[in-house]
């Protein structure tokens, strides 16, 4: 076994410390949701996050010389950018596991640690096939490894992203295998590294957001919640064009049963030029600290431009955001964040099921807002006095909730002094509960940031309406 240590990069060192203070601004709200600083570990792609019982969030991904399998570990998501980082096996010098060591995935399964990955050989690196290792040990990080050979799935051709999950007593296998194209496919497995059964197809190339570049399907991660299956994969060529697209199946259904799964006829995660994030994909799922929320783990680079072969491109970063639920009970991931802290949402203390939003750029409250990132907004030192808070728009970096004749609206700063006196706020103990928030206006001293009828105004309050109105808790 081999082990290394290598240092986080000093900009997720300076992006930490910037999320530290966010945290500290933000330590009054009621049950605070997560915020971390993206890019969380810079040129890791495929990542794969996985919280332990042991208090430790266990990270593993493709690193670009494709060449060995580290990990890390942290108790919290965000000390994964800083924590020491060990390889724990290298390719092989020839023959199988010799090449493109890609996509790792690590999970425990009785009692033992599985690290599922894909490898070509060193005279034929596009031999790709999927294989694993094991550990028997408590720490994965300095424990040995096992090579358990490779994962046969029946069908004798290129195969990639292994991901494995239990349901109702019965574990199952998820991969991306050529047959010509690249495909998704399920299988039932009798050990952690055996499949059994035939394997199932549950989704192909067929959308045209599915088919640029190349025809591909591939990295399928899964998510239980609200009585269904959730799986996302990842589609196209991985450039500016790779995207995620998502299959749905009830919890109660068969899942070995393709007519189980509805495909999205849209994708549900894609580049996003106002955030200058680009190919947002290979993404798993991990849980807060505090267990309260799920989280979305993906890569993507913050430029479109690349040269050559993007495969070879070694700018995919890692990232995480929250994830929020539709009223369906399906999930809204929204759009892929610009660098720097993740927004929160605000909801209304007393209009819990509605969201501050921007409409045509009008600041109001709504309920249901499928185009999450209008109601998504950065907590940042405030443009007029850093002791006060500004908000500024996620789908918008740039524009910030600003009062004008005391009706708020989103505008891109001009950088005037008028504009960042209208655009600051003074973050207050919630008027109507102490453990929400309220938000006094830097220039109007006694006028909050409030509601009526549903718009956004700075007003003066007096009244128990008044400043249930103007308090807030941020999700």
């Amino acid at each position: 076994m081999i082990q290394e240590a290598k240092r986080g990069y000093p900009m997720a060192r300076h992006l930490a410390a910037v999320i530290m203070a966010l945290q500290l601004a933000a330590s009054t709200a009621l049950a605070a949701p997560p915020q971390y600083a993206n890019s969380l570990i810079l040129q890791r792609a495929d990542a794969h996050i996985y919280k332990h019982t042991d208090g430790y969030y266990y990270f593993t991904a493709s690193v670009p010389e494709y060449d060995r399998i580290i990990l890390r570990r942290a108790t919290s998501i965000q000390g994964l950018a800083s924590a020491a980082e060990t390889v724990i096996w290298r390719k092989h010098a020839s023959g199988e596991m010799g090449a493109h060591i890609w996509a790792p995935e690590i999970h425990f399964i009785g009692g033992k640690w599985y690290i599922y990955f894909a490898a070509g050989a060193s005279n034929d690196i596009w031999r790709i096939r999927m294989y694993a290792l094991e550990s028997s040990s408590a720490n994965p990080l300095t424990g040995a490894w096992t090579e358990k050979g490779r994962i046969s799935s029946g069908l004798d051709s290129f195969s990639l992203d292994a991901t494995t999950f239990e349901h109702n007593g019965q574990r199952y296998m998820l991969w991306a295998q050529s047959n010509p194209d690249s495909n998704v496919y399920i299988a039932k497995m009798s050990s952690p590294t055996t499949l059994s059964g035939a394997a199932v197809l549950l989704t192909k190339p067929e959308y045209t957001w599915e088919t640029q570049g190349y025809r591909v399907n591939e990295g399928p991660a899964v998510l239980k919640k609200n009585g269904k299956i959730f799986v996302t994969y990842s589609a196209s060529k991985t450039d500016d064009r790779y995207c995620l697209g998502m299959l749905t199946a009830s919890e109660s259904s068969d899942l070995l049963n393709p007519a189980s799964w509805k495909k999205s006829a849209v994708p549900v995660l894609v580049s996003n030029v106002n955030t200058s994030q680009y190919g947002p994909g290979h993404n798993s799922f991990t849980v807060s600290e505090d267990g309260q929320s799920d989280l979305l783990v993906y890569h993507a680079r913050n430029y479109k431009a690349i040269s050559g072969d993007p495969l070879y491109d070694p700018n995919r970063h890692t990232r995480v955001q929250k994830i929020y639920w539709n009223e369906d009970g399906t999930p809204n991931f929204g759009i892929p964040l610009a660098d720097g802290a993740t927004p929160f949402r605000f909801k209304s203390y007393n209009q819990p099921s509605h969201v501050i939003r921007h409409w045509e750029f009008r600041g109001k409250l709504e309920t249901n807002v499928t185009n999450l990132a209008d109601s998504q907004f950065r907590l940042v030192p405030g443009l007029a006095a850093s002791g006060a808070v500004s908000f500024e728009s996620a789908n918008y970096p740039g524009y910030y909730l600003r009062h004008k004749n005391f009706e708020v609206w989103v505008e891109k700063s001009d950088g005037s002094t008028s504009f960042k006196n209208d655009a600051s706020f003074y973050q207050r103990a919630g008027l109507a509960d102490s453990g929400g928030l309220s938000f006094e206006s830097y220039n109007y001293p006694g006028r909050y940031l409030r509601h009526s009828n549903f718009l956004l105004y700075v007003q003066a309050v007096s009244t128990a309406t008044d400043r249930a109105d103007a308090t807030f808790i941020a999700d």
